[in-house]
């Protein structure tokens, strides 16, 4: 798992890839920091944060569409299926150098607070709720890409395929508030919606409220597809 790990790692910055997702992300991210916090002189990194996790839809794709597409289309999966590593940890370690990515990206944004508590004060709790309400969504996400990164050798698929099920997911959310607002579907119906908002449970996360369940929820969702993951590339590999 580790040679994977660092196999993919290292490949993203080898390539475009890596200095693309992390420049474009960074870049936007700031300038919205710029406007909304240093000209606005506002405290709250809220809507930073909130612009950031929309960002995320359109961007993670970027990230993911490569963990198994490429080993498909240049027929390099044929020499990871055959290494005396399993399955399951060559899906780890491909996820692992993704999300690391994704770590380093978070890193960088550390600068925020840090320049706000040296000209105001920082709401820690908001600041601490945003990030592990961010790291969570972003690991479910990845988790989700890869999958789809496993079912098709084309790179764009894969980015597209990512793409749509963010936003379908996205617009599940906005559809399930909608409803619940105006109380036109049954309370369990809604109930099993509020279940499985991403979105909703980022809210609560955001707010200082870390509750163990949501942590459980969160990664239960990267299980799920990690495991469909190893199970798709099983069927692959016998096929």
């Amino acid at each position: 798992m580790l040679a994977v790990f660092k196999r993919d790692f290292k490949a993203y910055f080898t390539s475009a890839i890596g200095y693309i997702y992390l420049g474009a992300y960074i870049l936007v991210l700031n300038l919205l920091f710029y406007l909304n916090n240093a000209l606005g002189a506002s405290p709250s990194l809220s809507g930073v944060f909130s612009f950031m996790l929309m960002v995320m839809m359109f961007v993670t794709p970027i990230l993911t569409m490569r963990v198994f597409s490429e080993d498909f289309k240049q027929k390099t999966d044929q020499l990871l299926f055959t290494s005396p590593v399993k399955l399951s940890g060559i899906v780890m370690g491909k996820y692992l150098s993704s999300f690391a990515v994704f770590v380093c990206l978070l890193l960088l944004t550390l600068l925020w607070p840090f320049a706000i508590s040296v000209f105001g004060e920082n709401n820690t709790a908001e600041v601490v709720g945003n990030y592990i309400g961010i790291l969570c969504i972003g690991a479910a996400y990845i988790a989700m890409g890869v999958f789809i990164s496993s079912l098709t050798e084309n790179q764009v698929v894969a980015a597209v395929g990512s793409l749509g099920l963010f936003v379908a997911l996205y617009i599940l959310e906005v559809v399930a508030l909608i409803f619940y607002q105006s109380g036109a579907l049954p309370m369990l119906v809604m109930r099993s919606l509020r279940f499985i908002s991403i979105y909703g449970r980022y809210n609560d996360i955001s707010r200082g409220v870390l509750a163990l369940d949501d942590i459980v929820y969160f990664l239960s969702v990267c299980a799920i597809f990690l495991f469909l993951t190893v199970r798709g590339l099983e069927k692959r590999r016998w096929a």
